[in-house]
């Protein structure tokens, strides 16, 4: 058309090319109850093993690569799924101090299951073999972003693909282990050089990670796709038979650590007493949060708080589900999976006024800043009195989103 001018190509996977899936995260997480970043990379190895492409798995260990093909990344799967048990540890596994029997387990199952391996010093030549030229590397996990592997990538004719989830480490530091601040920004830095394409899960993690990468020169291509929400089974008989669910209670659902804001309950328990219901925090203590831990374990309404983790997916589902509310105070979050899970199951939402969540969550959710307390705490007293009945999902109607839309955007499928 006259006048657009010249216009730069769009960089955009190809259908009919084979597909790279940095599968790095789920080895170090295998036998861990799955978090959000988790799961996506799980869906986006259920996927590319459904499409009829070619497609391989890539994986780092302490002693080089392996490279798995579609076989080896279906085992992979099945094994991460609990379909198939893990196996024996092999020698070189127990080589290294300090690690689990599970992941041990895992990585010598990945050794079997791998169609190639290569030292640190031969995996562009392990590529350069076994990949067709050209192929689109795919990395959604945080996980093996070195400098290595993307010019392997690239100079064996890979199109570098990548999600970024959050720069939370970037912006708020002070939640952050200290020891992860650096290498986060090393990743960032390298994914603003080497990557074809950046895939955002919110509009606002693409403005808040672009004002971090314009810094450092010029900002790769990007695109917003929100992640899906897998459908969720609940089943109450999975449940553990201590948790307090005999009167109207809240949750909860998160890693306890300082951006998810849990001192921040605390607080309005405290403030509510031996009058206050039942919460019941779902996940495991994290990081620099020993002053929580310690309130947790000496609170004055103790008997009103527990704690639960390593839920299996059918009993946190049904433990969220059947609350009077799901609670999520969080200073800042980069997509917010959790709530929008809840609403999925028809709880009742109650979180911190952040952007993100307004973008995600749409008027299915009520916002109160967490510089109102007061405000949570009239609202949770409204709700143990009032409780949810079948129609409230259906009077606080949200869409969604599935894996075929966010695939429909990264793809580029019609």
């Amino acid at each position: 058309m006259r006048g657009d001018g010249t216009r730069p190509a769009i960089t955009t996977p190809d259908m009919g090319r084979a597909r790279l899936l940095d599968l790095t995260r789920s080895l170090r997480r295998a036998g861990r109850m799955a978090t959000g970043i988790d799961r996506v990379e799980r869906a986006y190895l259920r996927r590319f093993l459904h499409d009829d492409i070619p497609v391989f798995g890539l994986i780092r260990t302490p002693f080089g690569y392996l490279l798995l093909d579609r076989r080896g990344m279906a085992g992979f799967l099945e094994r991460l799924d609990g379909a198939v048990p893990w196996g024996r540890g092999d020698f070189r596994s127990g080589m290294l101090p300090g690690r689990t029997v599970q992941l041990r387990r895992a990585e010598s199952d990945l050794r079997r299951l791998a169609s190639a391996r290569a030292t640190r010093h031969r995996i562009q030549a392990m590529l350069a073999a076994a990949l067709p030229e050209p192929y689109d590397y795919f990395n959604v996990g945080h996980s093996n972003i070195t400098d290595r592997v993307m010019q392997a990538v690239k100079a064996t004719g890979g199109q570098v693909f990548a999600l970024v989830h959050d720069v939370i480490p970037l912006e708020f530091p002070q939640f952050q282990r200290p020891e992860t601040i650096k290498p986060f920004r090393a990743k960032i830095r390298l994914l603003q050089k080497h990557a074809d394409r950046l895939i955002y899960n919110s509009e606002d993690t693409k403005n808040r990670a672009e004002k971090q990468l314009q810094v450092w020169g010029t900002l790769p291509q990007g695109v917003v796709a929100h992640l899906g929400v897998d459908p969720a089974t609940a089943d109450a008989d999975q449940l553990p038979g201590n948790l307090k669910m005999t009167r109207p209670y809240f949750v909860c659902v998160g890693t306890i650590e300082p951006r998810k804001n849990h001192g921040f309950l605390l607080d309005i328990w405290d403030e509510m007493g031996v009058n206050a219901p039942p919460l019941i925090l779902c996940g495991s203590r994290g990081w620099n949060n020993a002053a929580v831990f310690d309130r947790l374990d000496h609170f004055s309404v103790q008997s009103q708080i527990q704690e639960v983790n390593n839920l299996p997916d059918p009993a946190l589902s049904a433990l969220v589900q059947g609350a009077a509310g799901s609670l999520f105070p969080s200073h800042t979050e980069g997509f917010g999976l959790p709530p929008l899970e809840a609403l999925q199951l028809g709880s009742r939402v109650l979180c911190n006024d952040l952007p993100v969540l307004r973008e995600v969550l749409g008027g299915a959710a009520n916002f109160i800043p967490v510089s109102e307390p007061a405000l949570w705490v009239r609202n949770i007293k409204k709700w143990e009195q009032n409780q949810p009945n079948a129609q409230h999902q259906d009077q606080n109607f949200i869409s969604i989103p599935t894996w075929d839309e966010h695939f429909k955007t990264v793809l580029r499928l019609r």
